[in-house]
């Protein structure tokens, strides 16, 4: 079953942190969290991908960017997990429930995100602005 969650009108401004905590669905393979500007402005794509073991990060802008991954995949279906995202100027700074991070590059040079959807496997039980 996918889920889905957005928000299209937020004024979320260069560094703030944005914390989603939630529910990862027992039978998902994968789900997406996406920030920035709309759904062909995307300054994060977060892919956990868990058949490929592998978190994929990527930027839209009309078309996809070239893919990252980053195969620190901490978590899995059926469990709990807390994702941070610090935005800033050089980048969104990731910070996964274990504790491990890592930056995915600002591409498109976003210093205001307006846009945020969750989809796919992932139910969210919270959600804060720091």
């Amino acid at each position: 079953m996918s889920e889905k969650f957005e928000i299209t009108n937020m004024a979320v401004k260069l560094g703030t942190t944005l914390k989603i905590k939630g529910n990862v669905a027992k039978d998902a393979d994968r789900f997406v969290i996406n920030l920035g500007c709309g759904p062909e402005k995307l300054g994060l794509h977060f892919n956990p991908r868990f058949s490929e073991s592998t978190i994929v990060l990527n930027s839209k802008d009309g078309k996809w960017g070239t893919e990252l991954r980053e195969n620190h995949l901490c978590f899995s279906p059926g469990s709990e997990i807390k994702v941070t995202v610090k935005f800033e100027s050089d980048g969104f700074k990731v910070t996964l429930l274990d504790g491990h991070q890592f930056t995915f590059p600002n591409r498109l040079g976003h210093s205001q995100l307006t846009y945020l959807r969750v989809d796919g496997g992932f139910s969210i039980t919270s959600l804060k602005f720091d």
